[in-house]
């Protein structure tokens, strides 16, 4: 690793602008913006995939190995990602830099507490929570009836089956019980404005404008009436500022901001992209989970608030993930994968090779040229690699080429970077899937016809009560976030490949006013995620050296 100073240095930021966390990590100060006003901007690339496996794709490993061979082919290149959350981190997927040598290091940092962006987000989340029930027990001079507060508290943590539906206010005088809960803290709302927030004045607007509850006359309480998104702004003052860290290869890249794809909108902040753009030449960022999940939120959501524009899309695909959307195998965490998975099996690739042609397909609504990266595994022939190729070909992709950047770095994706650059030179056609004056179901019912798949939606009685409300209070020109699975197209994790003839049911939608998007729940989809029977916490510990073990 070379000293973040260095990093910083050869990447264009001034020592002034640079708050060192150590020797490898620093912060950056948001007032570079001003300096660089007048920079060109650099190619923006957005990384997704198709659907995954509970195991995950590599679509972080191909984001870093990507920026580390734009690099090796001269390209001036930056990485824009997010930072992980605890939740997953000790759950199961691990975390969240990479592996094998496309990484971020330090990836213990990385992966842990870093510079404390997201107990900021939860200490603030949870002060605007106290404030709410301190308000009900000094008088309730706002009015506000307990039945409809939304706003619950936060843990980075995994903890569904102890906290995620509790009662509160239980024992002494003077209490006001009610039900609640708690989410995990990258679905909090405040996680998302802080990833949205261009500027810390942007920043205090945003959170003086959540919604908390209902008074008992139907009007929306926010935390500005509540005074307490001054204090909650105090808290996140330095978070708003990106981590800069680097890869294996000593490539920069910017962490920042950690909302869920699966349940906020799963894209790291607009600051941390913005100041990119203006220093490189090549700005490589990532989008959770699949095209229907972070990249379709980073499309609607992100770039309608920020302004930018993408100049391409890169798709990660494996033959194991496609393989399975063809019907074979079961992918069950902490299980060595099936042995039908590790052997050649063209027709089952053929037919999963289906949902990567929708992801495909969904990329090029907005307009975008696309590239697949297939991201090799050592079990996977060349005969596989091939007819993905193909297929992804006739789909409408620019190109599919082979990624294994995993096992040789930077030298690994050569020929996918010159693929990305020549499609970045593309024209692009940027369009945005949907209206902001479009009514809030058809901006739903867009999402999940258009990117999807499904035959129309279904909505609770509780949801329909909720779209009269909010367009009542003139909520209905924000954009939609749907809180869904990411392990299907659809609403439903057991359905594979492209399905088809489902209806996507919304059982409640949810005001994210000061984030600028309401977000609808599909089918029992929870915010707030559980570990499994044997957690990626129980391999994690300190060895005689005082080195952290069992990481990844």
């Amino acid at each position: 690793m070379k000293p973040i100073a260095e990093i910083a240095s050869e990447l264009g930021i001034a020592d002034d602008e640079l708050v060192p966390y150590g020797k490898y990590k620093a912060k950056v100060e948001l007032k570079i913006l001003e300096r660089l006003k007048d920079n060109p901007q650099g190619k923006y690339i957005d990384v997704t995939a198709i659907t995954p496996t509970p195991l995950g794709e590599g679509k972080t490993v191909t984001t870093i190995g990507l920026s580390q061979a734009l690099a090796k082919i001269g390209k001036k290149v930056a990485t824009c990602i997010r930072q992980p959350s605890l939740g997953p981190v000790f759950g199961i997927k691990g975390g969240a830099a990479g592996g094998g040598y496309s990484q971020v290091v330090p990836m213990e940092d990385f992966n842990l507490h870093l510079t404390g962006d997201v107990h900021a987000v939860s200490i603030a989340n949870n002060l605007l929570a106290a404030m709410i029930d301190a308000h009900l027990k000094h008088g309730n001079q706002l009015n506000i009836d307990p039945r409809t507060i939304s706003w619950r508290r936060v843990i980075d943590l995994n903890d569904k089956w102890g906290v995620y539906n509790i009662v509160s206010g239980l024992g002494g005088e003077n209490r006001v019980p009610r039900e609640t809960g708690f989410d995990i803290s990258v679905a909090s709302e405040v996680m998302a404005i802080l990833a949205l927030a261009t500027s810390l004045q942007d920043l205090r607007r945003r959170l003086g404008r959540i919604i908390v509850a209902q008074t008992y006359d139907g009007e929306p309480v926010t935390a500005e009436q509540l005074k307490a998104a001054g204090a909650m702004c105090v808290l996140l003052k330095d978070a708003l500022n990106p981590n800069l860290m680097q890869t294996l290869e000593n490539t920069p890249v910017f962490v920042h901001a950690g909302p869920f794809a699966n349940i906020a909108h799963g894209n790291n902040s607009v600051v941390a992209d913005q100041i990119a753009l203006k220093l490189a030449d090549y700005v490589v960022t990532e989008s959770g989970f699949g095209a229907d999940c972070g990249m379709e939120k980073f499309m609607n959501i992100k770039c309608r608030v920020s302004g930018l524009v993408p100049n391409c899309v890169v798709i990660v695909a494996t033959v194991r993930a496609l393989k399975m959307h063809g019907g074979i195998g079961r992918v069950r965490p902490g299980k060595p994968l099936p042995e039908e998975l590790t052997t050649e099996n063209l027709p089952a690739l053929e037919k999963g090779c289906a949902n990567l042609a929708k992801h495909i397909e969904n990329a090029k609504l907005f307009g975008v040229p696309v590239v697949v990266a297939v991201n090799r595994f050592t079990e996977d022939t060349p005969a596989e690699i091939e007819l993905i190729q193909k297929m992804a070909v006739e789909a409408g992709a620019e190109g599919a080429y082979l990624s294994e950047v995993w096992a040789k770095g930077g030298e690994g994706g050569r020929e996918l970077a010159e693929a990305v650059a020549a499609a970045c030179e593309k024209p692009s056609n940027f369009r945005f899937l949907y209206s902001e004056d479009a009514p809030i179901k058809e901006k739903i019912e867009t999402i999940a016809t258009k990117v999807y798949g499904a035959e129309g939606v279904d909505y609770s009685r509780q949801a329909e009560a909720k779209i009269e409300t909010f367009t009542k209070w003139g909520l209905d020109k924000l954009p939609i976030c749907m809180a869904k699975t990411h392990l299907s197209l659809s609403h439903d994790s057991a359905l594979k490949g492209r399905p088809t003839g489902f209806r996507v049911p919304v059982r409640d939608i949810r005001p994210s006013a000061g984030a600028g998007f309401l977000f609808p729940l599909l089918g029992t989809f929870s915010t707030m995620p559980g570990l499994p029977s044997r957690p990626a916490a129980v391999d994690v510990d300190i060895d005689e050296e005082g080195r952290i073990v069992g990481l990844f």
